[in-house]
């Protein structure tokens, strides 16, 4: 273990402003930063063009671990988190078993604590039989709850049982909102459908009344509600002005990706719950975002294997991957003009550090933990998988802005495609939502 590291003459912002200087690390902390300081380290790190990050906190990712380590397990999806800059991630509960007990919870806390390179949490799964288990709960970033079915078993859509939830549970709610009543009644329509119909049976519709519903709950019972991966311009309307009693996030392929085209270039691959949908849907998220209607972003990295995603369409699961590319695809969103450097680190680290009341991460500041991404606003390089399934949507693409090294916890974890596997995050220790 590395006592002390010192970063020297790095670019870093304060607000928007850009500055260059050292960084101070010792004991996992950043205890200073200065135009310059005295060299005296243990490691120091001198490479002229880079800028310092604070670690990108992923709020929302599918590791598959435990019951699915054939598609992705807590060390590789932290992997490849490392290898994206991401020093924090929270998972969803639908491993196998599905995590909706105490029990369950902290055997999973436990597998992170000897597998995960980076930092971690874990959300619990509402059912309609386990409320006095999610009353329990403690340090959890909150209850995930399916309003709408997707890849897992957990769902929940009686209105009644939900708003129990509402009611009594003390946690952030968050929220897969899908109607599905409404997809049910589009899937009848097509007798053998395909990857083309995917938007259609899961239909904008069915986003919008169901996060209309979740609104209102929330609304009613002045309850924290966190809407999971957006997808529609109408749910971008209806949740203008609601933060932060009730907030929301968007992917990188949401932003990034639309149909038709993905699908015709990517089929099955593509395919994922809410569904990557025209254009005009990808261009309201992408104002949303900008004008902070959406204000963080998670990537629902959900990956599968190469054989399912090319089963026939009924068969194929939905999820793609995505924690090794959002960082990169977000530099170079900002390489294109399209945002600024301060945008990305404001919806990337400090946003989600404040929706989820994370103690100490996200922002680079005295004091705080040194998870830290050193990257390279200039490096131009095509996106190769780093998942465990294999495969990417945004493979071959050519991205300018890299990660080069990543530090959790005041350790290098990843250096310029080397992993260094003695180094393990820890469980993230969250407050209420500031």
């Amino acid at each position: 273990m590395i006592e002390s590291i010192l970063l020297k003459q790095v670019s870093f912002l304060e607000g928007v402003t850009e500055k260059t200087g050292d960084i101070l690390i010792h004991s996992g902390k950043i205890v200073a930063m200065a135009p310059s300081l005295p060299e005296k380290a243990e490691l120091i790190v001198h490479e002229k063009g880079l800028h310092v990050l604070p670690g990108v906190i992923d709020p929302h990712v599918h590791f598959r671990d435990p019951g699915f380590a054939d598609k992705e397990d807590l060390y590789t999806g932290s992997k490849a988190a490392a290898a994206g800059g991401v020093t924090s991630f929270f998972d969803m509960p639908n491993t196998h078993p599905s995590t909706t007990t105490l029990a369950l919870l902290d055997e999973k806390k436990t597998l992170a604590s000897k597998r995960s390179l980076v930092n971690y949490n874990f959300f619990m799964g509402a059912t309609t039989d386990n409320l006095q288990e999610l009353k329990k709960a403690e340090n959890i970033p909150g209850i995930k709850v399916y309003a709408g079915s997707s890849t897992g078993s957990l769902l929940v859509n009686d209105p009644s049982y939900l708003e129990m939830i509402f009611r009594e549970v003390p946690h952030l709610i968050a929220v897969h909102s899908e109607s599905e009543d409404i997809m049910n009644e589009q899937k009848k329509k097509y007798e053998r459908p395909t990857i083309m119909d995917h938007e259609h049976i899961r239909s904008a519709l069915a986003a919008r009344v169901s996060t209309a519903a979740i609104i209102a709950l929330a609304k009613q019972h002045q309850h924290r509600t966190h809407i999971c991966h957006l997808s529609t311009a109408e749910e971008v309307f209806l949740l203008k002005g609601l933060a932060p009693l009730i907030t929301t996030e968007v992917t990188p392929q949401h932003l990034f990706k639309s149909s038709p085209g993905c699908y015709m270039t990517h089929g099955h691959f593509a395919k994922m719950n809410p569904p990557i949908r025209s254009i005009e849907h990808q261009q309201a998220l992408i104002k949303g975002l900008k004008d902070g209607i959406i204000g963080c972003i998670a990537t629902d990295h959900a990956p599968h294997t190469k054989e399912e995603k090319t089963q026939e369409f009924s068969k194929a699961p939905s999820g793609i991957p995505g924690v090794e590319t959002s960082l990169p695809l977000l530099l170079n969103w900002a390489a294109e003009k399209q945002c600024h450097l301060s945008d990305v680190i404001h919806w990337m680290c400090h946003q989600p550090a404040r929706y989820f009341g994370i103690q100490n991460k996200g922002f680079l500041a005295v004091g705080y933990d040194a998870d830290l991404v050193l990257v390279d606003l200039k490096k131009k390089k095509k996106v190769k998988p780093q998942s465990k399934c294999g495969w990417s949507i945004f493979e071959g693409e050519t991205l300018q802005g890299w990660p080069i090294m990543t530090l959790v916890n005041g350790q290098i974890v990843f250096r310029e495609d080397d992993f260094f596997d003695s180094v393990k995050g820890k469980e993230i220790i969250l407050s209420s939502f500031v």
